[in-house]
């Protein structure tokens, strides 16, 4: 399993001083904690997109091509891409330019987006939200595995012989995960491209999730089986398919420490606190707060609903939390719960190969 953490570079304000970061601290602050994770042992750093306060990557190609050059063997990745609202050409060109940057070591994860205003400040509209997901993902993978590509569909002009510049490095795609919390439309689009399907795991329960799983799992296995089918995609893991599932982590030496420090910050986070208390929110869904043994153990409950799946990427740099906070998590799950985490699974069979 690939062990990682993903962000959406939230600027919330630090609830024990009031302090929010400036725009300048927190993208400069992002290379710092990408190049802190790579050090700790980490083995993936995604960051997200969004084009809204209280939010800063708006651009995070630029960010990741940054941290590319400060980095030599982390995977970096997003935690959403907006396949609805981008142009799917941009896409195909700027991942693929990345890859290049970056030596190969660029996956990504589409997703819808869940902010409503953004559809029209780019030409759309929301209620067209998973039309445009799955018209836009087939034309990227076109461009993307076709040198040559004519075109016509609903939501973009027609392409006649376009050639989208650079193409992939060695003629490889960027790996792709599709995100998704309610869609098994999304679900489907992943299983039929035979690509990996990644379960936020926050704010909704595992249970909830679990069914989405499962429902991939199985529509991957139907396109493996058809002998003709052109996207195969990897064998996948024991349980079929490759997934990913999110969450969160707050990790102290001591247990009581750990709780007392990290609750008036989830009370306070208008998000993380509408999966109910705190103590509720460790039990049912994707956060995990407490000892290194404790979040460990938290962690490895998910395989109860999700099986044996191959990326668990952690909620980190989050809810205000001062950059110094942040470093302190990375060192301690670096040196105390990864090791942990990598000797539990290592009885299990073989990851597979995605990229």
């Amino acid at each position: 399993m690939e062990l990682g953490i993903f962000g959406v570079g939230d600027l919330h304000p630090d609830v024990t001083t009031g302090r929010t970061q400036t725009e300048h601290e927190r993208i400069t602050g992002v290379a710092r904690v990408a190049k802190h994770a790579e050090d700790a042992g980490f083995d993936v750093y995604a960051i997200g997109e969004h084009h809204n306060p209280p939010f800063i990557p708006s651009s995070p190609t630029t960010l990741l091509a940054y941290v590319a050059a400060k980095t030599e063997r982390i995977t970096l990745s997003t935690s959403t891409t907006l396949i609805t609202t981008n142009d799917p050409v941009k896409i195909a060109e700027d991942y693929a330019t990345l890859q290049h940057l970056a030596g190969g070591r660029v996956d990504l994860m589409l997703g819808r987006g869940n902010t409503a205003e953004v559809y029209p400040w780019f030409g759309h509209d929301i209620r067209d939200g998973i039309p445009l997901a799955i018209e836009h993902y087939a034309l990227l993978r076109r461009l993307w595995d076709e040198d040559e590509v004519t075109w016509q569909g609903r939501f973009r002009a027609p392409l006649t012989r376009f050639v989208s510049t650079p193409r992939p490095l060695h003629g490889v795609p960027p790996f792709v995960w599709h995100g998704s919390i309610r869609s098994p439309e999304i679900a489907e689009q992943a299983a039929y491209f035979g690509d990996g399907f990644f379960v936020n795991n926050l704010f909704m329960t595992h249970a909830y999730f679990e069914r989405y799983v499962d429902f991939y799992r199985q529509r991957y296995a139907h396109y493996r089986e058809l002998a003709d089918h052109p996207y195969r995609g990897p064998e996948g893991g024991p349980d079929g398919g490759v997934v990913g599932a999110g969450g969160a982590i707050y990790v102290r030496p001591r247990s009581q420490d750990a709780w007392r420090e990290f609750r008036p910050r989830y009370d306070a986070h208008p998000i993380l606190s509408s999966s109910g208390s705190l103590e509720q929110a460790v039990e049912t869904t994707g956060l995990n707060v407490g000892s290194p043994d404790e979040v460990v153990e938290q962690i490895l409950r998910q395989r109860d609903h999700f099986g044996d799946f191959q990326r668990q990427l952690f909620a980190v740099d989050f809810a205000g939390l001062p950059e110094h906070v942040v470093h302190e998590q990375l060192d301690l799950i670096g040196t105390e719960v990864l090791p942990a985490l990598r000797r539990e699974l290592a009885g299990g069979k073989p990851e597979p190969a995605v990229r």
